[in-house]
């Protein structure tokens, strides 16, 4: 029903995760997985659209290519805002970039230059809104960050147009820790 599902969300330091060792990381991509997994199957969605921002567009990526394990018709593709867009990431980061580039089903640039103004960034909003049919955005109000940017140019595509976005909480993911450690608790 939605070709096209744009993921975004926090960067790392916006919600306090500052290495790929952070002991909630693991939580929060498995409530990644999870929420996109069933949006593929309610929806039949067929791609994931990203920038590649580091953060919450970065996992979702990866989480993408562990469900085409389940859901082989699945695709991905990575749409930087500009060329080395990685250059600044650390190390860990900079590696999950590179294999998300590689192992994306299409990459490509959306201004075809290294970065040079806000103004590029402003665009890799608008660009991958346009380009999708749905978002799934990592973002809740009360904690402010880079994702209202987003969020502001899905909110204008859905005021005039059939747009849904969804959305992952902060509480949907600390539910699913306290599920996760009641299992543990259990098993």
């Amino acid at each position: 029903m939605y070709d096209v599902l744009a993921i975004s969300g926090y960067k790392p330091h916006e919600i306090g995760v500052f290495n790929e060792k952070h002991d909630q990381l693991p939580y929060l991509k498995k409530a990644l997985t999870k929420k996109i997994g069933q949006l593929i199957e309610e929806y039949d969605i067929k791609w994931i659209l990203t920038s590649g921002q580091s953060g919450v567009e970065l996992w979702s990526a990866e989480s993408c290519i562990r469900l085409k394990n389940v859901h082989p018709h699945i695709q991905l593709a990575t749409i930087a805002p500009f060329h080395n867009q990685e250059e600044r990431y650390a190390e860990a980061t900079k590696s999950l970039y590179e294999t998300v580039w590689n192992e994306s089903d299409y990459c490509d640039f959306i201004t075809k230059r290294p970065y040079d103004s806000p103004a590029q960034l402003r665009l890799k909003n608008q660009f991958i809104v346009d380009k999708s049919d749905a978002a799934l955005i990592l973002y809740d109000e009360g904690t402010e960050g880079t994702p209202k940017y987003f969020q502001e140019e899905a909110d204008k595509k859905q005021a005039h147009s059939d747009y849904p976005i969804f959305y992952l909480t902060p509480d949907d993911i600390e539910e699913m820790v306290r599920d996760e450690l009641n299992n543990e608790t259990w098993n």
